[in-house]
């Protein structure tokens, strides 16, 4: 028992200690070397470091890396290859998106390329055949993909997973919050069914992603970037398959596919929204257009009628409400 409570206790440490080190310095030498970038939801100039996000990544793979070595060397359990699989996705997204951070907001990737390029984060979970061929799926029910399973469902699940997550974002702990909200249901809904395989991989991104919301949350040291957007969004989809819960998942991701018919909506009406606020002197935030066209702009409507005065963490909270309420309704139902 203390031996099986250790072996998810030390990879988390691991992960929060390093996530915490790295991040502590990278602050610190984002600044010096220039690598910031404007906050757009306060007046006047405010920066916060780019590219936080990386290091949260890096603590979620040494912790999977310490869980993978502990079951080798401590339960003599060799058959961790998937473990392995997931900890080069997280490092392939992290790498597609630093080079986007990395470039600058609107100067790097087309969203042609982004899409594209996150195709091939999903190979070490084709290669090692993760997951299973049956699956179950809403409104459908249970289907026996076969070959179709790695082949397509895998990459396609982790290239629109990585890419949804990208799509509310923009608010100073926005995305961390959504990631730690649908990583605790999971965590939980995997509890309640026992797949405990998956357990310690969402341990060691929780712990991880409460470190970083310290310097993420308002007002943001630094920001999360498309390296941890497109790093939790490829990992999920990957704790998904390798759980078997696809369903679930999809029901989890429900916020993701009303945004993507808010943006649709946008360019019905010829806008190619951006999730910002119009910020005022006393710290209030206006919705940037006169129609909602994002998740955001539906929370900065709703707390301005309801406070007369809508702030950047409303917006985060609502959202994350919002999440909550789906992921636990999700979890008794199912």
């Amino acid at each position: 028992m203390i031996d099986d409570v250790l072996s998810y206790l030390i990879p988390s440490l691991v992960a929060a200690a390093t996530t915490s080190i790295l991040l502590e310095w990278w602050v610190r030498t984002g600044l010096r070397l220039g690598l910031k970038g404007r906050d757009m939801n306060k007046p006047g100039e405010h920066y916060a470091v780019e590219a936080g996000g990386i290091w949260v990544l890096l603590g979620a793979v040494f912790g999977i890396l310490s869980f993978m070595a502990l079951s080798t060397y401590v339960h003599g359990d060799s058959g961790v290859v998937t473990y392995l699989a997931v900890s080069q996705v997280l490092l392939l997204a992290g790498l597609l998106g630093l080079m986007d951070d990395l470039l600058g907001w609107k100067k790097g990737l087309s969203q042609v390329k982004r899409v594209l390029l996150t195709i091939p984060i999903a190979f070490p979970l084709m290669v090692v055949k993760a997951g299973y061929s049956t699956i179950e799926l809403p409104l459908i029910g249970v289907l026996d993909l076969g070959l179709l399973y790695p082949l397509v469902v895998i990459p396609v699940g982790v290239m629109g997973a990585s890419n949804a997550f990208n799509m509310i974002a923009g608010y100073n702990g926005l995305e961390a919050s959504q990631a730690l909200v649908i990583s605790l249901v999971s965590l939980l809904f995997a509890l309640k069914k026992g797949i405990w395989v998956v357990i310690p991989l969402l341990l060691v991104m929780i712990v991880p992603v409460i470190v970083f919301l310290r310097y993420n949350w308002y007002p943001a040291k630094v920001f999360p970037g498309n390296t941890f957007t497109y790093g939790f969004g490829a990992f999920y989809a990957s704790v998904v398959i390798y759980g078997n819960f696809e369903k679930f998942g999809l029901i989890i991701f429900t916020p993701y596919f009303i945004e993507l018919a808010l943006f649709l909506r946008g360019l019905i009406h010829g806008v190619y929204k951006e999730n910002f606020g119009r910020p005022s002197s006393e710290g209030c935030l206006d919705p940037p257009y006169s129609r909602a066209y994002s998740l955001t702009h539906v929370a900065l409507i709703i707390m301005k009628k309801l406070k007369g005065c809508a702030r950047e963490t409303d917006v985060v909270l609502f959202t994350a409400l919002i999440q909550a309420v789906i992921g636990v309704s999700a979890l008794i139902v199912m």
